[in-house]
């Protein structure tokens, strides 16, 4: 199996939590919003320095997000409104339903969804 990480995946993975044990040496595979929101995440936590040195040893693949990604992953926001979903989980969640990864997260509003490997 092959998954998109979502940024809360991402963070269980460098947080250690054992739910996340199981997907520790899977590639990581998200997009450029979802490190952003991994980078200021950390960046709250533990400063620029560490951060940047931590970012300097990993491997992402990023997926690319073109117009396309954003209209569908507006829309799908859009029907899902009463959810309250992020605009970067939608997105990462539309690229996963395109390139036929398994949308990997521990947002609960996902949890029944379609292709979605919900993970407390």
């Amino acid at each position: 199996m092959v998954y998109f990480h979502n940024t809360y995946a991402i963070i269980e993975l460098i947080e250690g939590a054992e739910s996340y044990d199981c997907f520790k040496h899977f590639k990581i595979i998200t997009g450029v919003l979802n490190i952003g929101e991994v980078y200021v995440i950390l960046l709250r936590n533990f400063g620029k320095n560490r951060v940047d040195e931590w970012f300097k040893g990993r491997n992402f693949e990023i997926v690319e997000i073109t117009p396309e990604t954003i209209t569908e992953a507006t829309y799908f926001r859009y029907m899902n409104r009463k959810k309250d979903l992020s605009i970067t989980d939608c997105v990462g969640y539309i690229i996963s339903l395109k390139t036929n990864l398994k949308f990997l997260t521990c947002d609960k509003e996902f949890q029944n969804m379609e292709n979605v490997e919900f993970v407390k």
